[in-house]
């Protein structure tokens, strides 16, 4: 969850790691910190966002071209000063920055005290440099020895940077469960959490991989497995460029990812559909044709929006392909005794690709047999690493913590896997896929078309500001949608939200509503039209706030409801790429009205890296 930065090179470091930790802030906000070495070692960090670590340091000397910054996601130890990183060893001489959980950190600082170590933070990150520095006195080895021989004896995610006063032109890196990226430029070396901070010196990176280590000086890179065998690194070019990472005139970045579907969703499309032919192409499952014939099921494994995105393809799949479908929170799965045999296939499901609960439950199911397809969005990472096949979607960067485009662009991977499997199985017509795939190549200009009731949306916003609570209900694909929605709503303005299957209101959300009570309903003219309208006139009978999606031209649903949002008319099987928009839209603007910090909402982060 939290943001990693390194430098060493012939430039200021500070500058360096600053713009870095600016561009990580959105994997955690609590705090941030930097370590410089410069004929000593200097660490400042500051409680709150990196503008507040610049404002402390704005006096202080930043010289140096060797230092590494960290913007941190509490896990062990409430926000404070005290509490952020850079942590230090007990002689001051070692120093660490660390994104993950240390799980046996309780042991180790118990035997720590015992041989007089003190703690000054509550944190296991302190606890980690304290081993090292224990370790590489008992041993008398160099920081990279003691850095590895500390590792083994560690037990859960971790990346971390240690830089030593013994050895002030080093840079120790490390990896397991959390991400890490070296980017390579000419007697410089810059380390981070992801690409972001990268991208702007070099194209030139290298993904460390789990359980190596990185010895960095300026003109020297070797890495080497915690066996202490040496690696070759592969070197890749970053497709990322510098614009996609700048907000581009947008108030948030949030807004401005809402505007990219159209893109976004045509980039996860482009050379995958042929619509004249009736064709799907999918390169990174196509080795797989033949085994989809012959599977039991698929599970799909995800959490928070990409869960809800796994929803919607489980109507997909099963309605076109005719295959069984189970969505699991990943979370849950991994803690169970699931039942997976090598004939089942697993979906998962991350725009990250470096979410801790999904990559469990990955390795869980390949011990079993299963054959693993990897969703992703960011090339690179490790879920499509330890997959067997999968897709990207393409969506570009996603800053804002709250999800947009990273769910409609997830969402059209999986409809273009549904339409993929039904062609390989023979579940579908080709005149029915040849207008499928027609009606789908129009998607983005229709998701450019909701976008334009932007302003209306924003009229309906300033009523529903001040809501304390909000129910969100739909059926069959809508019902995803619903929770997306909800889910939206309470993570950037704090208004309490529950999304429902519309049918199930009447089994308990209905004692919630009276007139206080805005009920947002998906109310498109689709198979479950008449049902929904039911459910509208139990809300009003009540006299509960509706506000219906509705498609367009709609007049029934207008008589009943007291605000209305068209969307285009679409095929049923489009509706969760066309509905989310106005929803995205309604949560934005009632953040921005409540006076929310859209881009990074509280207590959240966007890559979920740890349990």
């Amino acid at each position: 969850m939290c943001g990693i930065v390194g430098y060493i090179g012939h430039r200021n470091a500070w500058d360096v790691i600053i713009k870095g930790l600016h561009r990580l802030e959105y994997r955690g906000y609590d705090s941030a910190g930097v370590a410089l070495m410069n004929h000593d070692l200097k660490i400042y960090k500051k409680t709150g966002k990196v503008s507040e670590l610049e404002g402390f340091a704005k006096d202080k000397d930043v010289s140096g071209a060797i230092g590494m910054g960290h913007t941190r996601w509490a896990t062990h130890g409430i926000p404070s000063d005290y509490n952020s990183h850079p942590h230090t060893s007990g002689d001051g001489r070692l120093s660490i920055i660390h994104n993950g959980i240390i799980e046996n950190y309780a042991v180790l600082k118990e035997a720590l005290k015992q041989k007089g170590h003190v703690f000054e933070s509550d944190t296991d990150t302190e606890v980690l440099v304290h081993f090292i520095e224990e370790i590489q006195k008992a041993n008398k080895i160099d920081l990279c020895e003691a850095v590895r021989v500390a590792l083994h004896e560690v037990v859960g995610a971790y990346a971390i940077v240690v830089m030593s006063k013994d050895e002030p032109d080093v840079l120790i890196a490390a990896r397991k469960g959390s991400p890490m990226v070296i980017g390579v430029g000419q007697d410089e070396y810059f380390i981070a959490s992801d690409a972001s901070p990268i991208v702007e010196y070099t194209k030139n990176v290298i993904y460390l991989k789990d359980s190596q280590i990185a010895y960095i000086k300026r003109d020297e890179l070797v890495i080497k497995g915690i066996d202490n065998r040496v690696v070759s690194p592969y070197i890749q070019e970053l497709a990322l460029e510098l614009e996609m990472l700048e907000k581009g005139g947008y108030d948030h970045f949030m807004l401005k990812e809402i505007y990219e579907q159209p893109r976004s969703i045509r980039d996860c499309m482009r050379g995958r559909i042929y619509p004249n032919e009736g064709k799907v192409q999918l390169g990174g499952i196509k080795d797989y044709a033949d085994k989809l014939k012959n599977i039991d099921r698929i599970i799909i494994v995800a959490c928070g929006t990409s869960w809800h995105a796994g929803l919607v393809g489980e109507y997909l799949i099963e309605e076109y392909a005719r295959i069984p479908v189970e969505v699991e929170y990943a979370s849950e799965f991994r803690y169970r005794n699931p039942i997976i045999s090598e004939k089942d296939i697993v979906i998962a499901i991350s725009q990250s690709g470096e979410t801790a609960d999904t990559m469990a439950a990955i390795e869980l199911a390949k011990e079993r047999g299963a054959t693993i397809f990897g969703i992703c969005n960011v090339a690179g990472s490790s879920i499509p690493r330890i997959s067997d096949a999968g897709v990207y979607t393409h969506a570009g960067p996603e800053i804002g913590v709250a999800s947009t485009k990273a769910f409609t662009a997830q969402v059209t991977v999986l409809t273009l896997m549904a339409f993929f499997m039904a062609q390989q199985r023979g579940t579908i017509k080709e005149s029915a896929l040849v207008s499928l795939l027609t009606e789908l190549d129009s998607i983005p200009d229709l998701v450019d078309k909701c976008l334009k009731a932007d302003n209306h949306i924003i009229e309906i916003a300033t009523a529903l500001k001040d809501s304390s609570n909000c129910l969100f209900l739909g059926r069959g694909s809508g019902f995803p949608v619903a929770l997306e929605g909800a889910l939206k709503l309470k993570e950037i303005s704090y208004i309490h939200a529950e999304g429902y299957p519309a049918a199930e209101m009447k089994h308990g959300p209905i004692a919630l509503i009276d007139a206080e009570m805005p009920v947002i309903v998906i109310a498109t003219r689709n198979s479950s039209y008449e049902k929904v309208i039911s459910n509208i006139q139990e809300v009003k009978a009540r006299k509960g706030i509706v506000i219906a999606i509705v498609t367009e031209g709609d007049k029934e649903v207008r008589k009943m409801a007291d605000y209305v949002i068209e969307i285009p008319d679409a095929n049923e099987a489009f509706l969760p790429l066309l509905a989310t928009i106005p929803l995205q839209l309604l949560s934005y603007h009632i953040a921005v009205m409540r006076g929310c910090n859209v881009d990074q909402p509280r207590n959240l982060a966007k890559s979920v890296t740890v349990e």
